[in-house]
């Protein structure tokens, strides 16, 4: 009995949306634990540098404690909406919504990268000015010391999340992707069931 084009098209649309849908999800699942973590990072340098920075006297480590409870009220600041955007993050994407979505992940871990450099470069250079200004040594010393320490985790974490989501690319849109394509004569869709024996399927519009 010959099936009717709509129901092979139906069953077409359903077999390439599921593994973008499933993509999608773990996508997002990702950035939800990725923002966790720098929130958890925020929260305890937050209650521990900011004791410090309440009961230690003036000296290069009230500076030091001061930076960091000043740079992680701006990480909280970052994960929180992150974390809230995650959730929220729509998982019904077509391969091109979702190819598009992934390069910017990337991208904003990547470009986070280079400006994390940045930041521990800059905590070096004040190190470096607490030698030429005796005046502010003690507190060009702290800040420096406390930019290296927030910057230097904040290298490791974007740098961890580009691989991460880097990785789960590699190893699962291009794979789902070589199973969504075009038929040869341009006129259908063409998806791939199982790996041993090598299956296809064709349905023509």
């Amino acid at each position: 009995m010959k099936l009717s084009l709509l129901p092979l098209l139906v069953v077409s649309y359903l077999s390439a949306a599921q593994p973008l849908e499933q993509f999608n999800e773990d996508r997002t699942l990702t950035d939800k634990r990725l923002m966790i973590g720098l929130g958890s990072w925020a929260t305890a340098n937050f209650i521990a540098s900011g004791i410090g920075w309440a009961t230690v006297s003036e000296g290069e480590a009230h500076y030091f404690h001061q930076m960091n409870v000043l740079w992680n009220t701006v990480n909280l600041g970052l994960a929180i909406p992150g974390y809230l955007k995650a959730k929220k993050g729509s998982h019904d994407l077509t391969l091109e919504e979702t190819k598009k979505a992934q390069r910017k992940t990337e991208n904003i871990f990547l470009i986070n990268t280079g400006l994390d450099a940045v930041y521990v470069t800059s905590g070096f250079m004040l190190r470096g000015l607490a030698k030429q200004d005796f005046t502010k040594k003690e507190q060009y010393n702290g800040f420096g010391n406390g930019i290296i320490l927030q910057g230097g985790f904040l290298l490791f974490f974007d740098l961890t999340a580009y691989a991460i989501h880097k990785h789960h690319a590699s190893n699962s849109l291009n794979k789902t992707e070589k199973t969504i394509e075009m038929s040869s004569s341009g006129l259908g869709l063409k998806w791939h069931l199982g790996t041993k024996p090598f299956s296809e399927k064709q349905v023509f519009l």
